[in-house]
């Protein structure tokens, strides 16, 4: 028997209740692989349908394969097949259509700077701005994906980003650092990081000659995970003056894609969630195997922002952490996101549902909402500097 009270009346009454039948079981709601271990990218119902035909048409729907090997492989072999992932993304930024047929191109002016870094090496600096803008504006130093170790800074999916961004209103220095693996040999961690603070302390002594009113470092995978490292390290160095925010998009910080599955599960489950989908652990392991080959900075903060304390970040100035709900990277961004909340730093985060790792800045046509979303958001951060 129970005691019911009347909210409008305030009448009690006595009412007789099944004490003995048992309630149903509830199984809490598990996404994707963990839902399903045989689950793949084109039966997950939460992908976008528009990005979901455009991966088909590059037969990228499925489970993403993983490499013939693991990072205990002979290096010569490891950098063979990490200059055939680097080869095989090129090949795709490529011939992506993305266009939008119904309306005008960038109008932005475009030249290159060539500085030189810490190390002595040149560094080529790719300086947009809006064509007929010639007063100060907005500035964003981008600093591209592909795991520290591939893609090239002013390949078309990069070259249109910059384009897309200067367009909005800002002044856009693109950072063609030394990337860990190319043809030539290896440079591992922490070259790439060298070069963007090599860039961003010219970029800064130039801000007046470049026009620009504010500087954010901002950047997509491995490009956030150097913008990530670049403001540690500034701070480190008592030179954040340097940065006034830090935008950073699906970042690639943990370098935990070869840890057990239980380990995976206890920090960052998306790894097993989304695994497979668009991109692969394992073959992103095998970029961290060239990045930081001897493993002896697996938790530096400068070449795994992840493991950056409280300590590390307070006083840094305001983020905004951007993930992808479909991305197996998505959870490290989240934890990176809590640390800057914990540590008092100004911060938003944004998570993009239906896409998957850096679709909204990689798939400009078949995601064209979502891509204009970013731009502006960024555009947005900038002014609210």
């Amino acid at each position: 028997m129970a005691i019911l009270t009347d909210t409008v009346t305030g009448v009690t009454v006595a009412a007789m209740t099944d004490t003995t039948q048992e309630s149903p079981t509830r199984t809490p709601r598990q996404e994707g692989r963990l839902g399903d271990p045989d689950m793949e990218l084109r039966t997950d119902p939460r992908l976008h349908p528009r990005l979901l035909a455009a991966l088909a048409a590059f037969g990228l729907d499925g489970h993403a394969a993983g490499p013939p090997m693991d990072r205990n492989a002979p290096p010569a072999a490891i950098a063979e097949f990490v200059g055939q992932v680097h080869a095989g993304f090129e090949g795709l930024y490529e011939a992506l259509p993305n266009e939008w047929p119904d309306e005008p191109s960038s109008d932005v002016t475009h030249r290159t700077e060539t500085v030189q870094g810490v190390d002595g090496n040149d560094i080529a600096l790719h300086i947009y701005r809006p064509a007929g803008m010639d007063g100060p504006l907005p500035g964003t130093v981008y600093i591209h994906g592909g795991g520290m170790t591939i893609l090239e800074a002013h390949n078309r999916v990069h070259r249109q980003w910059s384009e897309d961004l200067a367009a909005s209103g800002m002044v856009v220095v693109t950072v063609d650092f030394r990337n860990a693996w190319t043809a030539a040999g290896a440079n591992p961690f922490p070259a790439g990081l060298n070069d963007c603070s090599s860039a961003l302390d010219w970029i800064h002594e130039h801000r007046a000659e470049l026009g620009m009113t504010t500087l954010v470092l901002q950047g997509e995978s491995g490009g956030a995970n150097l913008v990530l490292a670049t403001a540690l390290k500034a701070k480190r160095e008592g030179r954040l003056d340097r940065i006034d925010g830090v935008y950073a998009m699906v970042p690639y910080i943990s370098g935990g894609y070869g840890w057990d599955t239980a380990r995976k599960l206890r920090e960052l489950p998306s790894m097993v969630e989304n695994e497979g989908h668009y991109i692969n652990c394992s073959m992103m392991d095998m970029l961290v195997a060239v990045y930081d080959p001897t493993g002896e900075n697996a938790e530096n903060p400068l070449c795994w922002p992840y493991f950056a304390t409280e300590a590390d970040v307070e006083g840094m100035p305001p983020h905004v952490i951007s993930v992808n709900e479909l991305d197996p990277l998505r959870d490290e961004g989240i934890a990176y996101f809590r640390t800057l909340l914990r540590a008092g730093v100004p911060a938003v985060g944004r998570v993009n549902l239906g896409l998957t790792h850096a679709a909204d800045m990689s798939f400009r046509q078949a995601v064209k909402d979502a891509y204009k979303a970013t731009v502006r958001d960024i555009r947005g951060f900038s002014d609210s500097l």
